[in-house]
């Protein structure tokens, strides 16, 4: 397997085959949404975009990184979105990074979205696809981010089946910048298990596929479980 790892600003073109990866916090978030009962996830391309989506369809649930802002429903927070039911539904979602590098290579034959969460599942999903060039998209900071650089890392090897131990990774992404804000409460919209529940490996034993769906970046999840009873949204 030939594997890459580039940041947004270095896809100079669109790559076959991508995992883009987003630790702290979008794909951890869309994974727990899926695993909440949501049936997909739009990727919006901006804050005007998503609201826009929210007030053709008001059933759809819009969040976002940072505060609460006004037509938004939720924050980029899994510890916040974990007590929320989302059976059947179809949440929008805008980031600063994770979003933004899934809508950059929406082009892409297979595009995966991935954090330590869903590691396994998406190493076993591109072993069984027999995935020969694989680009990993490091979507924090310009792909400096030490969490999703260490997150695409380990797939990279499980999909390999060269790397089994996730300490060393995990480790990494716990001493990274982003880690540290969530920690010391510098950003805003967080909860104080968002750094754990970011870093817990292979938590949901599925992958998530995004796809173009009437023009519009869709995630959906492969082979999700059944959502688990809770309060409605």
């Amino acid at each position: 397997m030939d594997i890459r790892f580039l940041g947004i600003p270095e896809l100079t073109e669109t790559p076959s085959v991508v995992v883009v990866i987003d630790v702290t916090r979008a794909y951890t978030v869309a994974a727990w949404a899926f695993a909440r009962g949501a049936e997909k996830i739009v990727l919006a391309e901006s804050l005007d975009d998503a609201l826009a989506l929210k007030a053709h369809r008001p059933d759809w649930v819009a969040l976002k990184d940072g505060a609460p802002a006004p037509g938004f429903d939720a924050v980029n927070s899994p510890g916040l979105l974990r007590s929320t039911y989302l059976g059947g539904r179809t949440v929008i979602q805008k980031t600063a990074a994770g979003t933004v590098g899934a809508l950059a290579v929406k082009e892409a034959s297979l595009v995966l979205c991935a954090g330590f969460v869903v590691a396994e599942a998406t190493a076993g999903f591109l072993r069984q696809r027999d995935c020969v060039d694989v680009t990993f998209v490091v979507t924090g900071e310009d792909g400096r981010a030490e969490e999703d650089l260490a997150c695409a890392q380990y797939i990279a090897g499980r999909a390999t089946r060269a790397e089994g131990d996730a300490t060393p990774f995990v480790r990494r992404a716990a001493e990274s910048r982003a880690a540290t804000e969530l920690t010391e409460g510098v950003r805003e919209g967080a909860h104080r298990d968002d750094v754990a529940l970011c870093l817990e490996v292979d938590r949901f034993p599925f992958a998530m596929v995004a796809a173009l769906e009437d023009s519009l970046m869709a995630l959906r999840p492969c082979g999700a479980p059944a959502p688990t009873g809770g309060t409605s949204a």
